[in-house]
């Protein structure tokens, strides 16, 4: 399926056959050489079939084939005519990144960076399975699936400015645990304040380089140099748990033989099966925040006992990739409310939105891009223009280009591990396996997904990135 060029950085696959709409894809000629490769493209088109879509099935730059939506795929539906999609959200729901910036300098930090590393590794949980710290009654982890991030900080793990800096303030309001199934709540008991495996990680970071000077400071980035802490995670067994059940409950409805892709199993999103995914899915989404929020509490701890202070460790934002959201946007010349599916992608919200932090209303919501292991990351504003053009979204990462089992046939971690070394980055994890797996080199140019997302008004840079020390499950 060849898509036709738009300009450098957009592409089009017409609308033909079933598409109910055309599919938009962001990228350059060099990202899109890989996503020739695997079925991205033949997803985005099956996505414009689905009832309801508005406007475009969307494709972000970073993306990749996925489960019946392409990683990094975008859409909205209405609610009253269209659906709500598992496959659109993904299996780790609110897979997120978390920003934290500090007043620490890299002089201040240089011969401290193994010590702060070890500690963190100590306090944060990472791996396959690892369980967390905290114990929690089922009683217990029902309120947090409600409260998300603010049971957490009534729980002494942080404070109400970092739920000022949390998309959704930290929780889903929409949230039950009624239809939360027994074993996505025995996978969630054990696993709170943990920061698991494969693509997930920690990283103490400087930064390299400021674009947009006023968006920095408003967004608390000062200077190159300055320590900042990115924390990767989602809401672990009990999200892919979630995931599990629904798709499963769904694949069960009659409608499901007319679907040009199985794995985009849905349900009307005003139905009662569409709002008890729903309903479940902003329990997991509350869930990750309360992880991301606990992970954030420890790692102040670990900075104020080796280097004798953590003020100054104020969040910077905390946002979501897999979520369904009901949003309002613009269709046709008038607003309406949308449920926008994001998989893999950011929300980028332009100035004065009024569900960005009033701090940060002038200069648009933060975007946090991370890179792969050992590259840079970059902190981004969004801007008004990508209303138009993704219903407010851009690319979440790097982005795979290369299979686990091909990464692990290639690499090896102890070679990774020098590498880093080499270029001054400490490396803590729990395993080789998984070091290999996630070797820089099988993921996409993080650089260049940048640069399309900026040049196509997805998202305006504001800062690079790059790490000092990296913790992986």
């Amino acid at each position: 399926m060849e898509p036709r060029r738009i300009d450098d950085n957009t592409w089009e696959i017409p609308k033909r056959g079933k598409m109910r709409v055309p599919a938009v894809i962001y990228s350059s000629a060099k990202l899109l050489a890989d996503v020739r490769k695997d079925k991205t493209l033949e997803q985005a088109a099956n996505v414009a079939c689905l009832p309801g879509i508005e406007r475009m099935s969307y494709v972000m730059p970073d993306a990749h084939q996925g489960y019946g939506f392409p990683i990094g795929g975008v859409a909205a539906f209405d609610p009253e005519d269209g659906v709500i999609s598992p496959g659109g959200v993904g299996y780790d729901i609110n897979c997120g990144v978390r920003l934290l910036k500090t007043d620490y300098t890299e002089e201040d930090v240089r011969g401290k960076r193994k010590e702060l590393l070890t500690g963190i590794f100590k306090e944060v949980p990472a791996g396959v399975g690892k369980g967390g710290v905290t114990k929690l009654s089922r009683g217990v982890l029902k309120e947090i699936l409600v409260k998300g991030a603010e049971w957490a900080v009534a729980n002494g793990y942080g404070t109400g400015g970092d739920l000022e800096r949390t998309e959704e303030r930290g929780r889903m309001k929409d949230a039950s645990a009624d239809d939360i199934s027994d074993r996505a709540l025995e996978r969630g008991i054990p696993q709170l304040g943990t920061l698991g495996a494969g693509n997930h990680f920690l990283e103490i970071q400087k930064v390299e380089e400021i674009f947009d000077p006023e968006a920095a400071r408003a967004f608390g980035v000062r200077a190159p140099g300055q320590i900042l802490v990115m924390v990767h995670c989602g809401s672990r067994g009990l999200g892919h748990q979630v995931a599990t059940d629904y798709i499963e409950l769904m694949s069960d409805a009659p409608s499901v033989r007319d679907l040009p892709d199985r794995e985009l199993v849905n349900a009307p999103f005003r139905s009662p099966m569409g709002q008890r995914y729903y309903r479940s899915m902003c329990a997991a989404v509350n869930y990750a925040f309360a992880n991301r929020q606990m992970i954030a509490h420890w790692v102040r701890q670990v900075f104020a006992r080796v280097l004798g202070g953590s003020e100054g460790m104020d969040q910077i934002y905390d946002v979501c990739h897999n979520v369904a959201k009901v949003e309002r946007h613009v269709v046709g010349g008038r607003e309406k409310d949308l449920v926008v599916h994001r998989k893999g992608a950011t929300r980028s919200f332009g100035p004065h939105r009024p569900e960005i932090p009033a701090a940060y209303r002038a200069a648009g919501q933060p975007v946090i891009i991370p890179g792969s292991m050992g590259t840079a990351s970059y902190l981004l504003a969004g801007t008004k223009e990508a209303e138009a053009l993704s219903f407010s979204s851009t690319a979440h990462g790097a982005g795979r280009v290369m299979s686990r089992h091909e990464a692990l046939r290639r690499f090896r971690g102890e070679r990774i591990r020098d590498d880093l070394a080499s270029k001054g980055i400490e490396l803590k994890s729990t395993s080789w396996k998984g070091i290999a797996e996630e070797a820089s080199e099988a993921y996409k140019d993080v650089d260049e997904v940048v640069r399309v997302s900026h040049d196509a008004g997805l998202g305006r840079m504001v800062a690079k990135v790059v790490p000092l020390g990296v913790m992986k499950g």
